[in-house]
C-alpha cells in the first residue's frame, strides 16, 4: 500500500515505524509517527489528526482503538495501541491519518479516502494471526515472557525457551508448558558504561558457574560463543540471545536508539541499571533535552517484573533530577561516597545501597554491611584512578546482589575481570610498549565518556602525554568542540587528529578536523603540537613513532580498533 506524501516544510511526517514493546509513550505495542510542525498551530494540528484517526478507526471497525501523543519542542509523537498481529497495518493508519490532516490544514484535495481505507483494511487480513495472538494470551497465563518478530515467536528464556515460525504455530493446548521458563533478565541502559557493566556481570555470573549471555554494541554472546558481531543493542540482538537453549542468565545492553525504534525487547526483567544520562544524540525522535533523554533511559522501569529492583547511580544528577517525579518501590543506590543523602536515606530505611568506604567496595543488603573487595584489587579500577569504574563496579555489584549472588561470587568476578582486550574490548586497555612507553585505548565517543577516561589519565604520571582522537560528523560543532576541550584537559604535549571516513556522516572530508584543530588552538595548544592523519592506525603509528620512555598515549580510537590493538600489541 503507498500512501500519498505531500512535501510541505510545514508538516512534516519524520518516521513512522512499529513497536513491539514498552516506550518512551506507553508500555503497549503498537506503531508511532513522529511528525515536525513549523508555524503551525501545534494544538489545531494534534486534534486535526485526532480527528482523522477516529473516522479511518470506526470505518475499519478497529477495536478498542487507543490513542495517544506525546508533545515535543517542535511535533509530536503520535501513538496507536496495536495487537501484535496488527503492527504494520497500525503504521497505514497513522499515516493515512496524517496525510488527511495535512490535505486538510494546507487547503490540499484529499485522494479517494473510501480507496485508502480499503488498502488497510487488505493489509488487516493479511496480517491477521489468530495462532500468535492466542500464543500471546497462553504465555501471559502461564507468566511467561513472549518475543516475536517478523518470522520467529518464542514463550520463555533460553533454557526455558521455545521457539516457531510465525506461520507454524501450533495449538497452545499441544504445548507442553512444564519446561518452558524464563531466565533472570537484567537490562543495562544509559549515556555510557552499559557495555563495561555487561560485561562485567557476565564475569560475575561465569564466575558463579552459570552460562551467561550478554547484547551490546559489538557482539551477542552465549557464554565463550560469539553469536554476532555487530551492535546488537536493540531488541533484536535481544531475541537473539533470549531464544538461545544454552542460556541460563541474561544481560542486555540497552541503547536509546533501539528503545525509540522499537521499544523494550521483554516484558519481565528481574532488575535494570541506569549508569548516568548525559548529553548525547539529542535531537532525534523527539528527544531534544536532557530531560527527555532521561526518560527514554527509564523507559526500563516499564519492564521490570512485580519484585524487580532498579539500581541507580547516586552521583548523576540527571538521574536524581528524574526520580524525584516518579515513585519505585525496589530501589538499589549507589554512589562513591557513603554520605551521599541518597546511601545514607537507604541505610536508615533499611534499603538496598552500595558505596565505597575505608578503599573497598561496600554492599548494604538492608539489613547487614559486607565489604565486597578493596577497590584497588578490582583491575579494571586501575587502582583507583578510573573512578567511572568504580561506579560501574558499584552498578554491577547493585544488579549481581538483585539476582541473588553471593559476595564471594561477586567479589571473584570483579576480581577477575581486566581492562584489556579479552575482557573489555575499548575499554582503558592498557599496554606497555617496548619503547617504555603506555598507551591506553578507549573507545570514549561523547563528552561524557571523554571526561570520565581523561579524568584517569590526569591521576596517571608521565614524562610527556599524548592524545590522538577524531569524532563522528552526526555531532554538533559544539559537540565536536566539548569532546576536542575534554580530551585537551590532559595538558597533551601533542596531539593527533584523525579522519574517520565511514563516520564522516553528511560532512565534507577534514570538515571534522577543522574544528577540532580550533578547538585545540583555543585550548592553548600550539599548531606546532597538531598533527593529522588520515585514519586512527595511520595516526597510531604516526604517534608511537615519536613516543618515547615513560611518555602516555591516549589513543581514543572509534574505527580500525581490531587493526589497532593487533599494532600495538605487536610493539609491546
Amino acid at each position: 500500500m503507498e500512501i500519498p506524501h505531500i512535501e510541505s516544510t510545514q508538516l512534516v511526517m519524520d518516521d513512522c515505524r512499529r513497536l513491539t514493546g514498552p516506550s518512551l509513550v506507553w508500555d503497549k505495542p503498537g506503531a508511532i509517527l513522529d511528525v515536525l510542525i513549523e508555524d503551525m498551530e501545534m494544538d489545531a494540528v494534534l486534534k486535526c489528526w485526532y480527528q482523522h484517526c477516529d473516522q479511518i478507526l470506526a470505518k475499519i471497525n478497529w477495536r478498542d482503538p487507543e490513542l495517544n501523543h506525546r508533545r515535543f519542542e517542535n511535533g509530536f509523537n503520535l501513538v496507536i495501541a496495536a495487537p501484535i498481529d496488527q503492527l504494520y497495518s497500525a503504521t497505514l493508519i497513522l499515516e493515512t491519518a496524517w496525510y488527511f490532516c495535512v490535505c486538510e490544514l494546507l487547503g490540499i484535495e484529499a485522494q479517494d479516502r473510501d480507496g485508502l481505507i480499503q488498502d488497510i483494511q487488505h493489509e488487516m487480513r493479511d496480517e491477521r494471526n489468530a495462532a500468535l495472538l492466542d500464543l500471546q494470551q497462553a504465555a501471559a497465563a502461564h507468566r511467561v515472557d513472549f518475543l516475536v518478530d517478523d518470522e520467529i515467536v518464542s514463550v520463555g528464556h533460553g533454557e526455558g525457551s521455545i521457539s516457531w515460525a510465525v506461520d507454524a504455530i501450533p495449538v497452545v493446548e499441544q504445548i507442553d508448558w512444564s519446561g518452558i521458563h524464563d531466565t533472570p533478565v537484567a537490562l543495562i541502559t544509559g549515556t555510557n558504561g552499559k557495555s563495561t557493566s555487561v560485561r562485567l556481570l557476565d564475569g560475575i555470573a561465569k564466575a558463579a558457574g552459570y552460562i551467561s549471555g550478554v547484547t551490546s554494541t559489538d557482539f551477542v554472546r552465549v557464554g565463550d560463543d560469539v553469536l554476532d558481531m555487530g551492535d546488537y543493542s536493540g531488541p533484536g540482538g535481544a531475541r537473539l540471545l533470549l531464544r538461545d537453549p544454552r542460556l541460563q542468565v541474561a544481560f542486555l545492553e540497552v541503547a536509546r536508539g533501539g528503545i525509540l525504534r522499537r521499544g523494550l525487547p521483554l516484558r519481565r526483567a528481574s532488575v535494570a541499571l541506569v549508569t548516568n544520562v548525559a548529553r548525547d544524540h539529542l535531537g532525534e525522535y523527539g528527544v531534544n533535552t536532557l530531560e527527555a533523554l532521561a526518560e527514554v533511559k527509564f523507559v526500563v522501569r516499564k519492564a521490570l517484573s512485580e519484585d524487580g529492583v532498579l539500581v541507580l547511580n547516586a552521583d548523576d544528577a540527571g538521574i536524581l533530577a528524574y526520580m524525584e517525579t516518579v515513585e519505585q518501590p525496589r530501589v538499589c543506590w549507589f554512589s562513591l561516597d557513603k554520605k551521599h543523602p541518597h546511601i545514607q536515606l537507604a541505610i536508615n530505611q533499611q534499603g538496598r545501597c552500595c558505596f565505597t568506604e575505608s578503599g573497598d567496595i561496600v554492599y548494604f543488603d538492608g539489613h547487614e554491611t559486607q565489604a565486597i573487595c578493596a577497590i584497588e584489587a578490582i583491575p579494571m579500577t586501575m587502582r583507583g584512578s578510573a573512578q567511572h569504574n568504580i561506579r560501574n563496579a558499584l552498578g554491577a555489584v547493585g544488579v549481581a546482589s538483585a539476582m541473588g549472588y553471593s559476595i564471594d561470587q561477586i567479589r571473584q568476578g570483579l576480581t577477575s575481570f581486566n581492562s584489556d582486550e579479552n575482557d573489555n574490548p575499548g575499554r582503558l586497555n592498557t599496554f606497555e610498549l617496548r619503547s617504555g612507553a603506555r598507551v591506553i585505548i578507549d573507545f570514549a565517543h561523547n563528552a561524557h565518556s571523554v571526561e570520565a577516561v581523561t579524568d584517569t589519565v590526569k591521576r596517571m604520571p608521565a614524562r610527556h602525554k599524548w592524545a590522538l582522537f577524531g569524532s563522528a560528523g552526526d555531532r554538533s560543532d559544539d559537540e565536536i568542540d566539548a569532546i576536542a576541550q575534554g580530551v585537551c584537559s590532559i595538558n597533551p604535549a601533542q596531539v593527533v587528529i584523525v579522519e574517520i571516513e565511514q563516520y564522516l556522516r553528511g560532512r565534507a572530508p577534514g570538515e571534522v578536523s577543522k574544528i577540532i584543530k580550533q578547538s585545540c588552538l583555543d585550548s592553548g595548544l600550539a599548531e606546532s603540537q597538531l598533527s593529522f592523519a588520515a585514519s586512527p592506525l595511520s595516526g597510531v603509528k604516526l604517534a608511537m613513532e615519536q613516543m618515547q620512555a615513560d611518555d602516555l598515549g591516549l589513543f581514543l580510537v572509534l574505527s580500525e580498533r581490531e587493526e589497532v590493538i593487533d599494532y600495538v600489541k605487536e610493539h609491546s
